[in-house]
């Protein structure tokens, strides 16, 4: 494998694990309710974006401008699965051994929100009833559901790092 995609991938995906870390641990300190906000997270996905787009950048210029399909999906794809694995990890720690009670106050933050989101779309009580037993027997932050969930982060950012490295590719003109 190439050195520069290597570097790239891991340090990338070291960026975005640490900062991942920060936005949640920032949020943990802050107010856990703002979890539950969809702006938040539009938010955070912008800025997986930008740091996406900055890392196919960099690696295409010190590829000599010119980066193929597969060196830029691999790049994504190391700091993807390096960034998701430091987030899951912190999280399994933060909401099963540092401080369970946020995984259960979040838990009924999530419950309440989904209740309001769904009256607001006019669902009838029974229907919201049901999601709601439903979501109260989920453990969305216990370690094998936040593995599973990884395991979802890794095929959308997949999806995402295909997108990106058919976008950013440059082949190199053949004479």
């Amino acid at each position: 494998m190439n050195e520069i995609i290597k570097k790239n991938g891991i340090t990338y995906g070291v960026i975005t694990g640490v900062v991942s870390v920060l936005i949640t641990f920032s949020i943990y300190m802050i107010d856990l309710s703002l979890m539950t906000k969809w702006w938040l997270a539009l938010l955070i996905m912008l800025f997986y974006v930008i740091i996406g787009c900055i890392l196919l950048i960099k690696t295409k210029k010190e590829l000599g401008d010119f980066m193929s399909f597969k060196e830029g999906f691999t790049t994504y794809f190391i700091s993807a699965v390096i960034g998701i694995a430091i987030s899951v990890i912190f999280n399994i720690l933060l909401y099963n051994f540092i401080d369970p009670e946020a995984a259960e106050t979040l838990k009924e933050l999530t419950m309440e929100s989904t209740a309001n989101i769904m009256k607001g779309f006019g669902a009838p009580s029974s229907e919201i009833k049901k999601a709601l037993e439903k979501l109260s027997e989920y453990e969305q932050f216990s370690a094998i559901e936040q593995i599973k969930g990884s395991a979802y982060s890794i095929i959308g950012s997949s999806i995402f790092g295909l997108i990106l490295a058919a976008i950013f590719k440059k082949n190199k003109p053949v004479f």
